[in-house]
């Protein structure tokens, strides 16, 4: 009989723990044996930050255990990995050394802060679970604090945003849902609170229609969001962002300084592969990487640019998935001695919430806003969960 192939997968974002959900329903014990490692014992719906960061949903709805979606065969580490040596076929964690014969690497993402200075330390990131409860506690303290001293701090009310990506323009709609209800919680007069984004580039939202952004920007400035699109921040102080307006530096203050306008991949990749940008490795068509037809790439820290294109595809949580389901089939090919296949993505569309009742967004190539996007991201988020979890979870920690 054969030996059992190690197969070793590292992280349980949507690309690894996709991988690991497809790979237990294709792969019997005694065809492989199967390791997730990853640093926390949860899975968080990354996609859901924005809304546990503003506070419209608890820290706890976006994670479920890691092992609620296993099968028994499949081993479960929780470590945080150090040293991925792929000549030697072993990566180093924090619980232990693991040999591997086929390696999945899907480590996520971490925030970038392109080198502005002063964004690190004075800026809050949404980054995992952790810093969405930070954010969150932080803005209601700051409300909290207004109402109960007696020298009002207008400061305690403003909110600035750094970026008007998808994350920037999630996090600011849900902000508009909590603002009320955090002004009604403490007595505070709602139009003295200012919510203001700070985005460098001439445009918001660059992935979606002029049309679309336009619905956008009426809709949040409605709501009481001030855009200052085009205006780099040079840096971030203990009094908020530092911007350029015509050649001029101007100082932009705020008691609530968030930072959502970029990610890398995990810096591990840099320590572990050459030509490694941003976190971000090449991957060749079949997601895995050059002289390595061993290892697999998937999910932030991957960079797949589709045959005949010039860019690699965005990292978002669909592209992801896919990623995830195709190198299980491709490792199911590998063991059974089949050539893999290339990775061809599917995109069914995307949507940007703002708030919990409206959006904008292209579904198989037709734009939709207002409620009926609300709808579709409902959609979108429930189906994540059902594809890892299936029907339970999706009934459990869905949206509706």
């Amino acid at each position: 009989m054969a030996e059992r192939k190690k197969v070793l997968v590292l992280g349980a974002g949507y690309a690894g723990l996709q991988t690991v959900s497809k790979l237990q329903k294709q792969l019997s014990e005694e065809e492989a044996q199967i390791t997730l490692i990853n640093k926390n014992d949860y899975h968080y719906e990354s996609t859901w930050l924005h809304e546990a960061s503003a506070g419209t949903i608890s820290y706890e709805d976006l994670l479920y255990p890691v092992e609620s979606v296993l099968k028994s065969h499949v081993n479960f580490v929780r470590a945080e990995v150090t040293k991925i040596d792929r000549n030697a076929k072993k990566v180093e964690t924090t619980n232990g050394v693991f040999d591997f014969d086929i390696l999945v690497v899907a480590l996520g993402f971490e925030s970038e802060t392109f080198g502005i200075n002063g964004m690190k330390e004075y800026a809050f990131q949404i980054e995992n679970v952790h810093t969405a409860r930070e954010i969150s506690r932080h803005i209601e303290d700051k409300f909290a604090n207004y109402a109960a001293s007696k020298e009002k701090n207008d400061k305690d009310l403003a909110i600035l945003v750094g970026g008007a990506g998808f994350t920037g323009v999630e996090f600011l709609g849900e902000l508009t849902d909590r603002v009320p209800e955090l002004s009604s919680k403490y007595g505070v007069d709602q139009s003295k609170v200012k919510i203001t984004c700070v985005e460098a580039a001439p445009k918001m939202l660059p992935m979606f229609s002029d049309e679309l952004v336009n619905h956008a920007v009426s809709y949040l400035e409605e709501r009481g969001v001030e855009f200052k699109v085009g205006t780099p921040i040079v840096a971030a102080n203990e009094k908020g962002f530092v911007v350029k307006v015509n050649d001029e530096e101007q100082q932009l203050e705020a008691n609530t300084v968030v930072w959502a306008a970029g990610v890398r991949g995990s810096q591990l990749m840099e320590k572990s592969f050459e030509g490694v940008k941003r976190g971000r490795i090449v991957t060749n068509q079949d997601l895995t990487i050059d002289g390595y037809d061993d290892i697999f790439v998937i999910g932030d820290v991957s960079a797949f640019i589709p045959e005949g294109e010039e860019r690699p595809l965005p990292t978002t949580a669909q592209i992801a998935m896919q990623q995830g389901e195709h190198t299980a089939k491709n490792i199911k090919h590998i063991l059974n001695g089949e050539p893999t296949e290339n990775f061809k993505y599917v995109d069914r569309g995307t949507v940007c919430s703002l708030g919990s009742r409206d959006g904008v967004g292209v579904v198989y190539g037709r734009e939709i806003t207002g409620k009926k996007a609300a709808f579709m991201k409902r959609v979108i988020d429930t189906r994540a969960v059902f594809k890892i979890g299936g029907m339970g979870l999706a009934f459990k920690k869905g949206k509706f």
